[in-house]
């Protein structure tokens, strides 16, 4: 009797175990989804918390996403998204007032905010392969990288505002003449200064580096009114903007 009922009670466990973790039959299945079960929504809600920055610190995308970014980018919703901020970030500028000393600052990025490298990464699979520092500056040296038109238009617009155009970026110092080249031939002109990483600037995170310029800005006076970044660590930090405006870049993350 004690062998039958120990065999009862073997067979109870059996039986709910492999009710628990067959997903065809166990009830949990209603109430917890897996992550990419529902294939773009769940990547466009992937993209949404990347980009509000609820992700953290991420390295790749997610493989069941690559389909899913690349219809984003390279579709109209990404060119709203990019052209709605642009708006946001003019008419906080045309509320600004330009004291005319040239101490007036707003300051761009330039992957991803002036410039789209974009045909590299559909390369390179939108993301989600590793990133190749030797292969990304072979691609930068070319100086082919296209003006995100929204971008260029905001930046024609803060001049004529009287902005002085800062460009802050986290390319090499060696890479300043094919920057500079790539920028004027994308249409961009007039910029105060090209802030590049120097020697000293290695090894820093991109939050730090960033912030270290902006603080020598301001002790030289400027007062940076605007910022416009692709990352958040364009924008955060210390030493920041006046208002920071966020552009969209579900390709990769920068801390």
């Amino acid at each position: 009797m004690a062998s039958l009922r120990s065999l009862s009670i073997w067979f109870f466990f059996f039986f709910f175990f492999v009710f628990l973790i067959n997903p065809s039959i166990s009830i949990r299945t209603s109430f917890i989804k897996l992550p990419g079960s529902d294939g773009s929504r769940y990547c466009d809600s992937w993209r949404l918390a990347a980009e509000t920055n609820n992700v953290g610190t991420w390295d790749l995308i997610p493989s069941i996403c690559v389909d899913s970014v690349a219809e984003y980018l390279n579709g109209d919703q990404f060119l709203s998204d990019y052209s709605v901020i642009v708006d946001y970030a003019l008419a906080f500028a045309k509320s600004v007032e330009i004291t005319g000393d040239g101490k007036d600052v707003w300051i761009f990025d330039i992957d991803e905010t002036l410039l789209t490298n974009i045909d590299y990464y559909k390369a390179h699979g939108y993301g989600s392969e590793p990133y190749d520092d030797n292969k990304f500056s072979e691609w930068v040296e070319q100086g082919t990288a296209p003006a995100f038109d929204a971008s260029l238009r905001l930046y024609n617009a803060l001049k004529k505002l009287g902005f002085t155009i800062i460009l802050l970026t986290g390319r090499d110092e060696h890479q300043r003449t094919s920057t500079e080249t790539n920028l004027r031939d994308a249409g961009y002109s007039g910029w105060e200064r090209l802030l590049l990483r120097g020697p000293n600037d290695q090894g820093k995170s991109a939050t730090n580096y960033k912030s270290e310029q902006r603080s020598k800005l301001i002790e030289e006076g400027f007062k940076i009114r605007g910022n416009s970044g692709d990352q958040w660590s364009d924008l955060q930090g210390f030493a920041v903007a006046d208002r920071s405006f966020k552009v969209p870049n579900p390709m990769y993350y920068i801390p």
